[in-house]
């Protein structure tokens, strides 16, 4: 059987330093910014010549969070509750034989920057440094199916969290990060098969956010405040 190695050609920046509050799809949460920076051996101007007339790119990238030995046929769906089992294949599941990602994103630039050659990116769901393995233009007449069928994930398209946000903490973050973040809230981290009132916390752009939900309805943000 024939294998191919991949390297990374870029790494991505984020505001997300774990898995916990990333969205579960990408373009849910269109205020998300990111950076994808080239590796030395890829920063090459020329190999983006005429990416900047599309709007969206793929970034083919890799699950590097995920270590476990093996794969399993079967997986549990957060949005099915965790708890009902669909085959690897029929799902977006990070554990799977090759843990290979696949995410539209919208190119908001192509920027020289400390850090060399990279792309300004919004609407990503990606953890921070996650490795990026190729990028591909979108194409709207060809990546876009009219009348397609979404499966079991459809009846989820619409879920969301209504979310109170105190003025005393909405205060506590940067202004230019509050709409990502009230976005990441809205599309309800929590675990699928946790749906009680208990405390939770995630870390986003160097902030750590306490919220629980009330009646699975309504998020609330208990607490905000700067990583040491």
């Amino acid at each position: 059987m024939d294998e191919l190695i991949l390297r990374p050609i870029a790494h991505i920046q984020t505001d997300f330093k774990e898995k916990f509050g990333v969205p579960r799809q990408s373009g849910r949460v269109k205020e998300l910014q990111g950076w994808v920076v080239f590796e030395k051996e890829y920063a090459v101007r020329e190999a983006l010549r005429g990416l900047e007339e599309f709007s969206h790119i793929w970034l083919l990238w890799g699950f590097s969070l995920c270590k476990r030995e093996g794969w399993s046929p079967t997986v549990r769906p957060p949005r099915l509750g965790g708890n009902k089992r669909m085959g690897v294949f029929a799902t977006r599941s990070p554990c799977r034989p090759n843990p290979i990602g696949l995410s539209v994103v919208r190119l908001e630039g192509i920027l020289e920057g400390k850090e060399g050659l990279m792309l300004a990116v919004s609407g990503a769901d990606l953890v921070d440094g996650t490795p990026i393995y190729d990028i591909k233009p979108y194409l709207p007449f060809a990546d876009v199916t009219e009348n397609a069928s979404g499966g079991f994930a459809d009846s989820f398209k619409d879920y969301a969290l209504e979310v109170e946000l105190p003025e005393e903490w909405a205060e506590v973050l940067p202004a230019e990060k509050l709409p990502a973040l009230l976005g990441i809230l809205r599309e309800d981290p929590r675990p699928a098969y946790q749906r009680d009132e208990r405390s939770y916390g995630l870390s986003f752009a160097g902030f750590a956010v306490s919220f629980f939900v009330k009646e699975n309805r309504v998020l609330r943000v208990t607490g905000v405040r700067r990583e040491e």
